[in-house]
């Protein structure tokens, strides 16, 4: 992915294209990458905008899904943006939904791919053979219906994050706030569109999360992917596009 990362203001971000917004929010060891065929697919229609969350960089205290949610914020507010579809994957869903409840007059609408917020199935509460670069090769090749998904190079990065202390106390601290911070209570009072775009073969949050979210959203609609994981837009990118495309073409009306 051959896009300029911007350095603002204490903010790392990608910034792709004009028009109206959207906002992609990376899972929890997600990288930009993970978006790369969602900006080279919409940066010529849409203002594609990719912030770094800072997962790494928050005191222990604060880690959690509510201080994403107000990085978010901050970051909305000092690019002066409005109108903004939200788009999330796993833990980055999870941060939208929080963030929508907290500011709907920001967001048009979200679009929800395998989001954490009602269950998922993780690495779990601790990473207990992270020394073990095949043990760490499984986890990730998990994440996908299709074990090539996950390269040497995806699965490098996470051996290398999961191998800083620093880093990974964060993200068993970050995963268990978001385990603690279950949404169902609260979908209710979210009346922007919803689209739930999710892999039928997500093992980690899988159909049943996706049929739950429907339930909850008053106004959600879902649509499968056959033969794909956690990570639609990475595993099945040309049909993520084409359902996100309907769905934003839908919302333009």
């Amino acid at each position: 992915m051959d896009f300029v990362l911007k350095e603002e203001h204490g903010f790392s971000y990608i910034d792709e294209g004009e028009g109206e917004v959207l906002l992609l929010l990376h899972g929890l060891m997600g990288a930009l990458s993970n978006w790369g065929a969602v900006v080279e697919e919409f940066r010529s229609e849409y203002r594609v905008i990719i912030p770094i969350l800072p997962i790494y960089d928050l005191p222990l205290l604060t880690t959690g899904v509510k201080s994403l949610s107000k990085f978010v914020h901050k970051f909305i507010k000092f690019k002066g943006l409005t109108n903004v579809t939200l788009l999330g994957n796993s833990l980055g869903g999870h941060v939208g939904l929080i963030y929508v409840l907290a500011h709907p007059e920001y967001v048009k609408a979200m679009v929800l791919t395998g989001s954490s917020g009602l269950y998922e199935n993780a690495f779990g509460g601790t990473f207990p053979r992270r020394e073990n670069y095949e043990f760490v090769k499984e986890k990730v090749e998990y994440t996908f219906y299709d074990p090539k998904t996950a390269t040497k190079e995806l699965v490098d990065d996470v051996y290398r994050i999961i191998n800083d202390r620093p880093s990974v106390i964060r993200i068993l601290a970050m995963a268990k706030s978001a385990i603690r911070h279950n949404m169902k209570k609260d979908l209710h009072k979210i009346h922007v569109p919803v689209s739930l775009i999710w892999g039928r073969d997500d093992k980690i949050t899988p159909p049943e999360v996706a049929i739950e979210f429907k339930a909850e959203l008053p106004n959600a609609d879902l649509h499968w992917i056959d033969k794909c994981g956690h990570a639609a837009m990475m595993e099945q990118p040309q049909e993520f596009n084409k359902l996100l495309r309907l769905f934003l073409d839908k919302i333009k009306k």
